[in-house]
């Protein structure tokens, strides 16, 4: 099945708008908000990146180009940063469950497609 007709299109939509969605939220400092840095780097160029990883994934899928798959396993990986398991154990989860699973979930969508995918090529290859 092509990336196209799968659900790599809408999860990649949906990783955008929970990233715009928090890079706003921390730019108009409206709660719940991520902090504005962690240890490893400043919070909104790293939301910066995942977004325009995730749109350059949306637009190599939607063109069945090279790098498709790469990029959406770039987005769906960089995601689990933002809203991975880590975030069971954030004192705001109350107030973000819902961004927490969507992003899980979408990174789920994301790596169970390119594996079924990759086995469905290799096994009309041969």
């Amino acid at each position: 099945m092509p990336l196209t007709r799968s659900l790599v299109p809408p999860a990649l939509i949906v990783i955008t708008a929970l990233h715009g969605i928090m890079l706003a939220a921390l730019l108009f400092d409206i709660d719940p908000h991520p902090p504005r840095a962690i240890a490893l780097f400043a919070m909104a160029p790293f939301l910066a990146v995942v977004i325009g990883i995730a749109l350059a994934a949306l637009r190599q899928v939607s063109h069945e180009a090279a790098g498709a798959r790469g990029l959406s396993l770039a987005a769906a990986l960089l995601t689990l940063l933002s809203f991975g398991p880590q975030k069971f154990l954030d004192p705001a989860l109350p107030e973000i469950w819902p961004a927490v699973l969507s992003g899980q979930a979408c990174t789920l969508a994301i790596v169970a497609t390119l594996i079924a995918s990759r086995r469905l090529t290799a096994q009309t290859m041969g």
